[in-house]
């Protein structure tokens, strides 16, 4: 495999003598999303596990996010099995739980959210102090199964940050060297998995969003400094032209995407999605695009060094998530929906043969 650092550094040598259609460039003057005014959406998940053989337990996930950049206004249920609304036990996770006993000929669960959303931005012209409790700094600088902190992951973090000193120079430091050397890899299934080890013991940075942003999350908690993956949903298409950022409102089924956040004890929570850049620069042009300079990718690496478009849904925060009732172990993260029968767990990367179906509408407040 190329080394990563090389092709970005002639990329970047060879950036000036490339022809780009003034579409690019258009680009270029449009990508910043700022925080503006909210939009209204209802995301409809239907789950038909009826390829199941006997009881089958089926979970959804629940947007249980309320912010400065997102509101939660409540959900409806339709099913012919038990709902009950659970949480993960651990982070407050809110998951749709619905049993359906043997005797169900065609089980289905309709879950439907409305949500409110923004564009976030962070104002780096200006500081506004935020704290952070002692447990809860401690908390996200904890290790998780598929995260450590320790050995390679801290190593790397340390090289990667050199002589920073402040957390702000720090994670500026991260976010290059994730961009630099990680990347986009479009057969990988699903969001990827998030196993951050054995992609640095292995020296294959490429994944998707569960693979780069935790890459980004794990070597800041290695040095110290909060932060966490923000599971969720791409809701509809970006408003800045770029095909690759938005989800298609018909057809959700495969449009998951995880971002990440750290705090900084002069700004607060900070959005960060070092994973979309790497996106944009293999898939966004028919060419593998190898440098953050490009006109094409510049606009989302500095917007996305701080800001997020709100055409997207935060789920939950959880790692290790523990399902209420399950018979099988943890998973890595909650962002797609999951069933078990007694054969055991569904395929949620395969949503025809499980047969699920995500759509979502923008509405009227």
């Amino acid at each position: 495999m190329p080394n990563r650092r090389h092709l970005l550094q002639a990329a970047a040598a060879a950036a000036g003598s490339l022809t780009l259609p003034l579409a690019a460039f258009a680009q270029e003057r449009r990508f910043a999303p700022q925080p503006g005014d909210w939009r209204t959406f209802e995301v409809t998940t239907r789950a038909e596990p009826n390829l199941a053989q006997g009881a089958t337990r089926v979970w959804l996930p629940i947007p249980s996010i309320d912010t400065e950049w997102q509101r939660s206004l409540g959900n409806s249920i339709a099913t012919n099995g038990n709902a009950t609304r659970v949480t993960d036990g651990r982070e407050g996770a809110q998951i749709l739980q619905v049993d359906f006993d043997a005797s169900v000929q065609q089980p289905f669960v309709e879950l439907t959210s409305r949500v409110q959303t923004r564009n976030r931005a962070t104002d780096w012209q200006h500081k506004t102090p935020a704290r952070l409790d002692a447990a809860d700094a401690a908390y996200w600088i904890q290790p998780t199964k598929l995260i450590p902190t320790d050995g390679i992951v801290r190593d790397t973090a340390r090289k990667a940050i050199g002589d920073a000193r402040t957390d702000e120079e720090k994670v500026r430091r991260l976010y290059d060297w994730v961009v630099a050397n990680a990347y986009r890899e479009p057969q990988v299934r699903g969001c990827g998995e998030g196993d951050i080890k054995t992609m640095l013991e292995t020296g294959n940075l490429g994944g998707k969003c569960a693979d780069i942003n935790a890459l980004f999350v794990g070597l800041s908690r290695s040095v110290g400094i909060p932060a966490r993956d923000v599971y969720g949903l791409r809701l509809a298409p970006s408003a800045f032209g770029y095909k690759e950022l938005g989800g298609n409102s018909a057809s959700l089924k495969g449009a998951q995407h995880c971002r990440a956040e750290v705090f900084l004890p002069a700004r607060g929570w900070v959005a960060m999605d070092p994973a979309d850049v790497a996106k944009v620069m293999r898939q966004e042009t028919p060419t593998w695009i190898k440098s953050v300079q490009d006109p094409v990718v510049a606009p989302v690496y500095r917007a996305l060094y701080g800001g997020w478009e709100g055409n997207w849904v935060a789920f939950n925060t959880a790692h290790d998530v523990a399902l209420p009732g399950s018979r099988l172990g943890k998973l890595g993260f909650l962002m797609y929906p999951i069933a078990e029968d007694k054969q055991g767990r569904f395929d949620s990367y395969a949503p025809d043969d499980f047969k699920y179906t995500i759509v979502a509408r923008e509405v009227k407040a």
